[in-house]
């Protein structure tokens, strides 16, 4: 399985550039194929970004091993609109295609620009993290900060990002005073931290910029320059608008000089300077003002210009705005220069202990499950084993609109059932396009009917089935639907837009029947909190449940917990724990535990137990400290109709966790219900719900 590690920076200028390089430099040397990721990109598309270009070109990496989610400019629309989850969609499905041609993927976090987008970066880059299901390297940038400021914002990041749930894997403070660097270090090792935490010092050479940036950020021609000569640095920027005298007093070693283009006298000073043994010379020379023909330019100074040892540039801007320009220009990494990878990369080996920190890799972690990437989650597995899905309604314009999303995600094979030109005059109206991989079977005139309305009869002979009160019942689509499943020409069956849960569920009971070994059809729903998943049963479908039935929910919904990547841990929910109450609705739950237990089931169940001993550890540590269950349970089974429905309702509208289902359970084929009040996307994630249940039947 793929590992990925995700960098956030926690400050502005931290110089996370340095720390992916140096992280995906440590990788590369351990996994036979590295993967690099930016959540947001600069540019139309991922492989105009400078950072993903340089990793791409730099570690050699193919282009599906390189990419990004939402460019910066779409992602600023979607922050303005209040849709970071649009983003955190896009990253994760655009991750997903990374990692699926790599070992371990370097995400480079989110960092925005813009003054008016600052206050969400935190958030988002908090959410699209837990969305990937990643550990953070948090990186603090302690450029001009103090030791006391230093080791400030190191506990700040801990706590602001143990606070937003993220599982943290390091932090890194990165750019420090040199002076302070071990100081700084002492002092956050003294927190009693359970993560690395590595204090790299301000590289001066990172932050000059280069002859390259400068040609880059001005639109210069330096087409005729050597390699070498872009790669130099720039100390620092000089006009030479004085005498010669004046201004080779000022003169350092590495300046950049800024000239008119008429001053034949400097030009022939800094040529001097350059080749004399004893005076500085410049990084390089630009000309201002259009100006390219110097007084005299066939004459001694014009020809040691052409053979000048350094680069000389030209602009059409004068001199003001070129010093202006230029002083914008600041140094990156991000450039790909050698020499400031050299330093780049010599920094990271010399003070971050690269073993100890990549060594917690090979450990297990806790993964959290957001709801965002449960969901996803749900349209891989369905489309790691592709089934068919039958959709009964298919006039429904949501419907109709995720069967197109279901078609472009391309996870399952759809059957609509309708008359074709109906549905296409829908279409048209609705501005929907169904893709022609979609099947669409009208009921009133197709090759099944016959056959789907002598099977009925011969299945319901024993309840005076006639073959002419068969066909009638053949016309309905829920009928059709569910014969189209029992037959095998569909893997299962969504329903419930429309039509009722009685009329989605009764075609079901009459024929597909329960599974072996299961004695009533029951419900879950899939609870999606902000860091894992909860099932909650029976919600939607047996009012008053005696023990024996009870039991049977509990281990179905346990089996469809472990379907869906949740570890069961049974609660038999009652107003009662343990044996603190008694009365016929406790006795109840007491006996239908027993049940479970005697089936010896492969997972844990307690009960009877209230739900906040149920779910809250410090409550469960006195109520049940022996259990294995309190505190901890992941699938709670309601003792009636009306305790599971309320439940479920008032958690998903006080919490705002989204309720997946119901999920129907115990029968031999799939069948599962919406509700008359459903979305698109509802739709969506229960067709991919019902295609991973046919993948284990």
């Amino acid at each position: 399985m793929t590992t990925g590690i995700y960098l956030s920076a926690m400050t502005q200028d931290s110089g996370k550039s340095l720390i992916a390089l140096g992280l995906a430099d440590s990788l590369v040397k351990r996994a036979d194929r590295v993967g690099f990721f930016r959540p947001i990109f600069k540019g139309e598309t991922a492989h105009d970004d400078p950072m993903i270009r340089l990793m791409k070109e730099h570690f050699n990496l193919s282009d599906k091993q390189v990419g990004g989610g939402v460019s910066l400019t779409e992602a600023l629309e979607f922050i303005a609109e209040g849709n970071t989850e649009e983003i955190s969609a896009r990253a994760v499905s655009a991750y997903e295609e990374i990692a699926a041609h790599s070992d371990v993927v370097v995400v480079d976090g989110i960092y925005l620009t813009a003054q008016n987008a600052l206050a969400v970066e935190f958030d988002l880059n908090a959410q699209v993290s837990r969305d990937l299901g990643l550990p953070v390297i948090a990186i603090v940038g302690a450029n001009d900060a103090s030791l006391e400021e230093a080791t400030n914002a190191v506990e700040v990041a801990r706590s602001e990002l143990k606070a937003a749930k993220v599982d943290l894997f390091s932090i890194i403070v990165n750019r420090a005073d040199p002076k302070l660097r071990e100081s700084i270090e002492k002092n956050v090792k003294l927190g009693e931290h359970k993560f690395p935490v590595y204090v790299l010092p301000e590289i001066a050479e990172l932050g000059k910029p280069t002859i390259a940036e400068v040609v880059e950020a001005l639109k210069l021609d330096g087409s005729h320059l050597k390699k070498e000569d872009l790669d130099r640095d720039i100390s620092e920027v000089k006009i030479a608008a004085m005498t010669v005298s004046n201004f080779l007093n000022q003169f350092t070693d590495g300046d950049f000089v800024i000239v008119p283009g008429d001053r034949a006298d400097v030009v022939a000073a800094t040529l001097a300077s350059a080749l004399s043994p004893t005076f500085p010379a410049p990084s390089g020379l630009l000309l201002t003002g259009g100006l390219n023909e110097l007084p005299g330019k066939h004459t001694a100074v014009g020809s040691l210009l052409d053979n000048a040892p350094f680069p000389v540039l030209f602009t059409e801007r004068d001199t003001f705005k070129s010093a202006r320009a230029v002083s914008r220009v600041h140094g990156s990494v991000i450039s790909g220069q050698a020499r400031k990878l050299a330093s780049a990369f010599g920094g990271w080996d010399e003070y971050v202990n690269q073993e100890e920190l990549l060594s917690r890799l090979e450990f297990e972690r806790p993964a959290s499950m957001t709801p965002l990437r449960f969901l996803h989650n749900l349209i891989e597995t369905a489309r790691a084993n592709r089934r068919s899905v039958v959709l009964p309604e298919g006039y429904d314009v949501r419907i109709l609109r995720a069967a197109e999303m279901i078609a472009r995600r391309d996870f399952c094979d759809l059957i609509l059932l309708g008359n074709p030109d109906k549905i296409a005059e829908i279409c048209q109206s609705e501005g929907i396009n169904l893709p022609a991989s979609i099947r669409i079977i009208d009921i009133e005139n197709n090759e099944y009917s016959e056959d789907f309305a002598a099977t009925y009869a011969e299945l319901r002979a024993h309840k005076g089935m006639t073959i002419e009160a068969a066909r009638e019942r053949m016309s309905d689509p829920s009928y059709f639907g569910t014969m189209l499943v029992y037959k095998g020409i569909a893997d299962g069956m969504v329903s419930g837009a429309i039509n009722t849960t009685a009329n989605t569920i009764r075609p079901s009971l009459e024929f597909i029947k329960t599974r072996p070994g299961t004695k009533i059809v029951s419900s879950v729903f899939l609870m999606l909190m902000e860091d894992r998943v909860l099932v909650y049963g029976d919600c939607a479908v047996n009012p008053n449940p005696n023990a024996e039935q009870l039991a049977d929910i509990a281990k179905a919904s346990a089996e469809t917990a472990r379907q869906f990547g949740v570890d069961p841990k049974v609660a038999m929910l009652s107003y009662s724990t343990g044996t603190s109450g008694s009365g016929a609705d406790v006795d109840v739950v007491r006996e239908a535990t027993e049940i479970v237990r005697a089936s010896n089931p492969d997972f844990a169940v307690e009960g009877p137990i209230q739900y906040d001993a149920a779910s809250n550890m410090s409550i469960a540590s006195t109520k049940m400290p022996d259990s294995q269950v309190a505190g901890q349970a992941t699938v709670f089974i309601f003792p009636d109709l009306n305790t599971g429905n309320n439940t479920y309702k008032a958690v998903q509208q006080s919490s705002g966790a989204p309720a997946v289902g119901p999920v129907l359970q115990g029968l031999r084929k799939p069948v599962n219900d919406l509700s008359r009040g459903t979305t698109v996307e509802d739709i969506i994630n229960t067709v991919a719900i019902t295609a991973i249940q046919a993948q284990s039947m």
